[in-house]
């Protein structure tokens, strides 16, 4: 490896860790908003009723005709 060389990092990379050093409270804030959409803890039993209360889709869904017996 040559003396001159330096490991590569992209120009999004750069700009990412350019804004970091700029405001350092922006990975705190980014951890919050996610927080709010996506960290949420799962309630085992409204799933199970959620499962248990699902409907099978019939195989076509825009024809309902059933034919007589």
């Amino acid at each position: 490896m040559p003396l001159f060389w330096k490991p590569y990092k992209s120009d999004a990379t750069q700009f990412i860790e350019s804004l970091k050093q700029r405001d350092p409270q922006l990975e705190d804030r980014q951890r919050q908003g996610r927080n709010l959409l996506w960290d949420k803890d799962l309630d085992r039993q409204e799933q199970a009723e959620w499962r248990d209360a699902r409907v099978e889709q019939p195989s076509y869904v825009y024809f309902s005709w059933k034919p007589k017996a």
